[in-house]
């Protein structure tokens, strides 16, 4: 695909440089004007160079494109900032260009730098007033040229600096500020000195005020080929960019992942099948919850407590320039009660204006995706229970029982269950810890002022709901007393505290209020004091 490495400076381009600075130190000590011709072999040297990286950085630009034709979701990011920076460096350059050009038309004429087709790049070359030392300063100073040029430049500096800043480069970070130190030496502009001043001076001052023409051309010719130097690096950049992140695979595996391994009859059995693609050399470290698991990816845990449970966590592995990668991923399970549905169907019973309690669940769905309707009776949820309550003239009713899969709700099953009035309870009289319905009694369990008369389906009852005695008489010695509430009045128990041993009491007429409401009256309770 792409990404060549930066491509190191020549010992052609050294040379170049090379020769720059020697010339430059020449002119300094005011050497003779035909010396200053050497000038124009170093300015072909440079435009020889110039041709050359542009022939390298066109093959680079038609690489890239192409590998953004192939795969533009790979490749967008890359070929846009690359489109981008071929016009911001093209646009440079033919300002610079344009400004050789202006300073030779200034120092000739317009007729003979037409002649010589100075605008190509060969400015210094044929250049009669080669040693002229006011036409640089003129146009680069006096007519606000140089602060343009300035500027521009760290414009294309700034640009280039913000393209290594925004991609999400895998290059060791040495690699990247070395370019960005580079890049900051070529285009940086700073304030500096030429042989006519003691202190520093502007950038466009120390390089164009009293130098000669060819040099000054020779300068901006230096400026154009690292423009072109740079421009290669960045592509060469952006190309290794797209690609670095990359992983080297010798293995290719069909994996089944199923949303689910519990599927309902009716239901959707759901699962996405992939091919993944791995490296058998290298073993990736998974981490959950920042703990690191073992080395096959294998997360098992004991499901402790009942609900949904997240958990988070990455997969690291080292990418192909050597830099460690961070893949982060989620997921969650259910944890539920183990469940069994047992029923006997000969007492599917409910009873009539009881808040008949239910535990309703679905195996594999929370209990917050279950939903429930009886027709015929009022329904609520009460904690982890569901309470249902008949109406009056209901006989039967049908549970029906939805649970919400993949956003829909689905149909469960449903069951019926016959309609009863509450069954009618038994008296009893309650001492203490003993409850007796007829039966002999001692005077001290008679006389406890705590004593009740309460309404119970007795010890081996099978239900135990709230009854609340709301009146009752009891009959001492031949003689009816009436009795408010579930307690014997002071007056009775004055009455009782008479009684000889082998009398007897009897508590009757005696009413009660059920959970459904309504009054019922109970048989009565007779009592012997032994």
């Amino acid at each position: 695909m792409s990404g060549a490495k930066n491509c190191p400076e020549t010992p052609r381009q050294k040379m170049i440089g090379m020769m720059y600075l020697v010339l430059t130190a020449m002119l300094a000590l005011n050497v003779s004007t035909d010396i200053l011709n050497g000038f124009v072999m170093v300015d072909d040297s440079l435009y020889s160079s110039i041709a050359s990286n542009q022939d390298r950085n066109a093959d680079m630009y038609a690489s890239l494109e192409q590998n953004y034709n192939d795969n533009p979701e790979k490749f967008e990011a890359s070929y846009t900032d690359a489109m981008a920076l071929k016009q911001k460096a093209d646009s440079l350059f033919n300002y610079i260009s344009k400004f050789k050009h202006d300073m030779a038309v200034l120092t000739d004429g317009e007729e003979s730098v037409a002649q010589h087709n100075y605008a190509t790049g060969y400015a210094a070359r044929g250049l009669h007033g080669a040693s002229n030392l006011d036409v640089a300063g003129q146009y680069a100073i006096v007519q606000g040229n140089g602060q343009i040029l300035k500027d521009r430049i760290h414009d294309y500096r700034d640009y280039l600096l913000s393209v290594l800043a925004k991609n999400d480069n895998p290059m060791e970070a040495g690699t990247i500020r070395k370019m960005e130190d580079q890049f900051n030496q070529l285009f940086t502009c700073n304030r500096g000195w030429n042989n006519h001043d003691k202190d520093s001076v502007d950038w466009e001052v120390a390089v164009f005020d009293g130098m000669v023409v060819s040099a000054s051309i020779t300068i901006l010719s230096k400026i154009q080929n690292d423009i072109r130097n740079s421009e290669g690096e960045m592509i060469n950049y952006l190309l290794g960019n797209a690609d670095a992140k990359d992983l080297r695979v010798n293995k290719l595996q069909a994996y089944v992942i199923p949303k689910s391994d519990y599927v309902i009859r009716g239901g959707k059995y759901s699962a996405q099948i992939i091919l993944a693609a791995i490296d058998s050399t290298q073993r990736p470290a998974y981490y959950i919850d920042g703990q690191r698991i073992n080395d096959h990816g294998l997360y098992e845990v004991v499901a402790a407590g009942l609900g949904v449970k997240t958990y988070k966590g990455q997969i690291a592995f080292e990418s192909n320039t050597g830099e460690m990668q961070y893949l982060p991923f989620e997921s969650s399970y259910t944890v539920g009660e183990p469940a069994v549905t047992i029923s006997n169907t000969d007492l599917n019973i409910m009873y009539r204006g009881y808040e008949n309690q239910f535990s309703i669940s679905v195996p594999g769905v929370a209990n917050d995706k279950v939903k429930v309707s009886v027709n015929g009776a009022a329904v609520s949820r009460r904690g982890n229970f569901w309470i249902i309550k008949p109406g009056d003239a209901s006989k039967e009713v049908t549970i029906n029982v939805q649970a919400e899969m993949e956003g829909k709700l689905q149909p469960m099953g449903s069951m019926a269950y016959r309609v009863k009035a509450l069954p009618k309870p038994g008296a009893y009289f309650k001492t203490g810890d003993l409850e007796i319905g007829d039966g002999n009694i001692s005077r001290s369990a008679l006389l406890n002022p705590n004593a009740t008369v309460i309404a119970s389906y007795g010890p081996d009852g099978l239900l135990n709901l709230p009854f609340t005695i709301t009146s009752f008489k009891v009959n001492i010695n031949g003689v009816m007393m009436d009795s408010r509430g579930n307690k014997f009045s002071p007056q009775q128990l004055t009455q009782l505290q008479k009684l000889k041993k082998g009398a007897q009491v009897g508590i009757q007429d005696i009413h009660a209020k059920g959970p459904d409401g309504k009054d019922t009256r109970l048989s009565p309770v007779l009592l012997t004091l032994n």
